[in-house]
Formats: structure tokens, sequence, C-alpha cells
């Protein structure tokens, strides 16, 4: 038998094509489904620890990273936080390249693009509220050489993100005046939300090149879902004015609604992930929502009781509920997104 770390080091090595390896995968994914009736999309399978030996590594690698920043931030700040960057390419090029340990290869991957953004703030602290262009710039260019180099799926999230950070920020600091700040506020929400609109297409691109999900695009579309859903539902949570303490039924309403949609997107596209990243903006407004009748935390304690069972419920028959929604979907859909079973 071969592993999946095997077909990596023949791929490293030139004795194979990296699509030739997942030709084979989708092959062999082929006639084990056909033998089992059962796919890897069903399960959304994502690769987080391969064993105790990433948590080990990990720890070490923080250890490591932190330490030599506080030893060198003494004598100088940014040579601190150079030294922090550096450390964590020159880690990921054993841990990730060579070793292929997935947990080492997220938190490298965010312990090189949080160094290269803290320290593009320092570097261009004089530019004022331009730094935050700058950073964000900055962070952009070192995601895509990190994806060029190591090829980490979390990384094209990580650099949507930091794009994303560029265009708000670019866009507070070209249209902020003292006239407009109040009506600026609406359009960064607005912008933002089309930002979440454009990564979860981002990540529909992803998904629908690897069907089957058998590759790690399926992994890098995982990152990306994860990260579009908060962009959508948050600015929509502040427009309706729930965090100033502004909220009604009417508000309320609209976001659950929002939800509600978000998790019959969920369903479609066999993705979980999106519906779980924004469970927390639907558990604040129904419990907001009870609280208007009631004592706070026990209303809060019966929104989790609620929610949770019908998640439960939810993971029960999502495989029988989703056959049911995909099959009145146009095949222009069917085919972006994995096969009902």
């Amino acid at each position: 038998m071969y592993t999946d770390e095997d077909l990596n080091h023949a791929v490293n090595k030139g004795i194979f094509t990296a699509s030739s390896v997942d030709e084979f995968r989708r092959e062999q994914h082929s006639t084990k489904q056909s033998a089992k009736q059962v796919t890897s999309a069903d399960e959304e399978n994502i690769r987080l620890i391969g064993g105790f030996n990433d948590i080990f590594i990990v720890i070490a690698c923080a250890l490591l990273l932190f330490s030599s920043l506080w030893a060198v931030k003494s004598i100088d700040p940014r040579l601190g936080l150079a030294t922090f960057v550096v450390l964590s390419w020159a880690l990921a090029e054993f841990f990730v390249l060579k070793r292929k340990m997935a947990f080492p290869a997220i938190m490298l991957l965010l312990a090189f693009i949080g160094g290269v953004f803290k320290l593009s703030m320092e570097v261009f602290s004089t530019l004022n509220e331009q730094a935050m262009i700058a950073a964000t710039g900055a962070s952009v260019i070192a995601a895509f050489c990190h994806w060029r180099r190591f090829n980490v799926p979390i990384t094209i999230a990580t650099g949507t993100a930091a794009t994303i950070g560029f265009i708000v920020s670019s866009f507070i600091s070209t249209f902020t005046t003292a006239e407009t700040l109040n009506v600026l506020t609406d359009w960064i929400l607005v912008v933002i939300f089309a930002c979440g609109i454009s990564t979860f297409l981002f990540a529909m691109v992803w998904d629908a090149s690897d069907r089957e999900r058998v590759t790690n695009r399926t992994d890098t579309a995982f990152w990306l879902h994860l990260l579009s859903a908060p962009l959508i539902i948050h600015p929509v949570f502040l427009g309706v004015g729930i965090l100033d303490g502004e909220e009604s039924i009417s508000s309320i309403a609209i976001i659950i609604t929002l939800y509600l949609l978000m998790s019959l997107v969920s369903i479609i596209i066999d993705r979980r992930a999106f519906m779980v990243s924004s469970l927390v903006y639907v558990l604040y407004a129904l419990s907001s929502l009870m609280s208007m009748y009631g004592d706070v935390g026990t209303n809060f304690a019966m929104t989790g009781v609620a929610i949770g069972a019908a998640l439960l419920l939810l993971s029960a028959l999502w495989y029988p509920v989703r056959g049911l929604i995909v099959m009145v979907l146009p095949n222009a859909v069917k085919q972006l997104v994995p096969d009902a079973k």
C-alpha cells in the first residue's frame, strides 16, 4: 500500500507529476465508491492533525518562535519580528516541505503571515493611516510567495483575508473625511459584505474543480468557506444595529432568515463549515430575542439547547435532506456541487 506521503514524495522527486497523482487518487476514489457506496465528500474530510506528534511539533515551534522574538526584541523590535518571520519560513522548509505535517503547516503559515503583517506595520508606521494599506499589501505578497513554495491549503484563505484587509483599508483611506465619516461606515459594511460574497464564489471555484473532494483543492475550499460566512453575516449584523443595543423583532428576524438561507446553501454545497462559522451570530440573535421576555442567562441556555438539538437533528438527516434538495436543483447547479447520496 502506498500512502499519501509516499505519493507526495514521488511528486517532489519528479517521478510523477502532480496531475497524474491527482488522477490516480480520483481513480482509486471511484473504485472504492462503487464498492462501498460511500464518498469522502459526504464526510467532508479535512486534514488537520496527523497525530499527537503534530501537536508536539507545534508546541516546540511556538516556543522557539516566541522565545526568539522576545530575546531579539529587546535589542531591536523590528529585528525581533524579522527573526520571527525568517524562522517561520525556515521551520516550514523542513516540517511542511519535507515532512508534510498538516497542523505545523497551518501554524507556521499563520505565524509567517502574522509576522510579516506586524513587521510591515512597524516599518511603515510613519505613513500613519497608509500603514495598514502597506501592511496588508505586504501580507498578500507574503501569502502568494508562501503558497508558491509550500502549497498549504489555508494559505489561499489567509491571502484572501489579507486582500480584503487591503481593499477595506484602501477604501477607508481614500474616502474618509470629517463630512463623510457617518455615511462611510455604512459603505464599509457594504464593501465587507461584497467581499464575503466574492470569497464564497471563489471557494465555489475551488470546490467545483474537485467535486469528489480527493485532492488538496477541497481543503483550500474548506478554509475559504470558513472565511466567507462571517464576512457575509457580520455586516448585516452590524447594519441592523444589534451590537449597538438596538435589537428588535424585525432586526433579529433578518439575522435568523439570513442564517437559514446560509444553512440551505451549506446543505446544497455540502459544506458544514459554511454554516458553523456563522453560528455564533444566530446564537446571539436568538438569545437577544429571548432576553426581551425573561432572564438573560436562562434564555441563553435555552437558545443553546434549541440550536444544539436542531444541529444534531440536521446532522442525522443530512444525507436524505440534501438528496431531496439537490434533486430539484437545475442541472447547471448540480454540476458544481457533490452528488447527493
